[in-house]
């Protein structure tokens, strides 16, 4: 079995940031403890073009970042003391908010364990962070656990599931500090971002809008709420209860494929794509479930977000994987049609349509996908 946590790595996206009314310079100061001559630190952020780093020397565990941004920005403090940049597993990281004004960064032993302060974003995302904490610790301490294991209790699924239940568990924890923070704070810019956090990259418009409605009109009127609200609207075309929007794509022979030719069946949309590592893994229980359903009027539509280029190994993973069903492609990775249409900002994910149409369950997998066939479909 493999685990499904939610890895900390070096270099995380963050989440985009609220617009502000006005556009704002940003100073942010830090000091820490002695570093090596050859250190720096990096910023690292999301922007509408896409992801950005800075980076500046330390200069006796001092150093500076100015700019002028538009929004706050959730961002990452990154340090090496090599100064070699930020892919290297294992960089001390600070996540923090680049917001109109100044900034400061202290810690007289190390960055993890340093002080940020600066304007209410800040602020109210330190407050988060603490109620945050005690949950975080135990979710890195099962991760540290199953790191620390021997190579076969890895792999022992009596060993993994006990750990996947704990850390499912903590998960349902840190959604209730989100929820209490964002009822408590409905005026708070930072529970808008917590809701994102909460919903993570396949939100459930039945969770999140009420929490979003829970806000403050000055929150859902600013302009990165009136932006949510638009993803919230996009959300609901494909959520449960919707009619399924109609795509036409090619397939692996070039033939136009639309989605409402498998009307009369229960179809499963699965977005996938041969480069994803956990669909790969998902793609045996969708085999296990096509061959115990498809006799009784059950399909799948594979989806793939191959990147341009990539035709043959689209082509290998499917004969790789057994996936004997329909699949189709334009091959443009993430701006797939079909993906866009859907919301889709991360895979494995998919959809099951009834015969008339209507998207009855999403992102149904493993013992999952099984069960809720048999509840639609009857058992095979």
């Amino acid at each position: 079995m493999k685990l499904r946590f939610k890895w900390l790595s070096a270099v995380v996206c963050a989440a985009p940031g609220l617009l502000m009314a006005q556009d704002g310079k940003y100073v942010l100061n830090g000091r820490l403890a002695p570093l090596p001559e050859t250190a720096k630190a990096y910023l690292y952020y999301q922007t509408k073009e896409g992801a950005a780093t800075d980076s500046v020397i330390i200069k006796n565990g001092a150093f500076m970042f100015s700019g002028t941004i538009e929004q706050p920005l959730s961002s990452y403090l990154i340090i090496n003391p090599e100064g070699s940049g930020i892919r290297r597993r294992g960089l001390p990281m600070l996540q923090l908010y680049l917001e109109p004004g100044k900034i400061s960064v202290s810690g007289a032993d190390s960055l993890q364990n340093a002080k940020v302060a600066g304007g209410p974003v800040n602020t109210d995302n330190d407050v988060l962070k603490n109620l945050l904490k005690p949950v975080n610790e135990k979710m890195a301490a099962i991760q540290k656990e199953y790191a620390n294991a021997p190579e076969a209790k890895q792999k022992s699924e009596e060993f993994t599931s006990a750990l996947q239940k704990r850390y499912e568990a903590l998960e349902g924890e840190q959604k209730a500090v989100y929820k209490t923070y964002i009822k408590s704070h409905p005026g708070s810019l930072i529970s808008l971002f917590s809701i994102k956090d909460l919903a993570g990259s396949v939100p459930d418009v039945a969770e999140v809008e009420p929490l979003f409605n829970s806000l403050s009109a000055s929150v859902k009127s600013s302009r990165a709420g009136v932006a949510y609200a638009e993803e919230l609207k996009n959300m609901k075309k494909t959520a449960v209860g919707a009619i399924a929007p109609d795509f036409t794509m090619t397939d692996t022979l070039g033939k136009s494929v639309s989605l409402r030719d498998f009307r009369g069946k229960y179809v499963l949309i699965d977005f996938w794509a041969s480069w994803c590592g956990p669909c790969r893994a998902e793609n045996p229980n969708v085999v296990k479930a096509f061959a115990a359903y498809k006799s009784k009027g059950f399909t799948v539509l594979g989806v793939s977000l191959d990147q341009p280029g990539a035709r043959d190994r689209w082509i290998k993973a499917i004969h790789d994987d057994g996936l004997t069903w329909t699949q189709v492609s334009d091959l443009k990775g993430w701006k797939n049609e079909a993906a866009a249409l859907y919301s889709v900002r991360a895979i494995p994910q998919n959809f099951l349509v009834n015969p008339d149409g209507k998207i009855i369950a999403t992102n149904i997998r493993g013992e999952e996908l099984q069960n809720t066939l048999t509840r639609f479909i009857g058992k095979n």
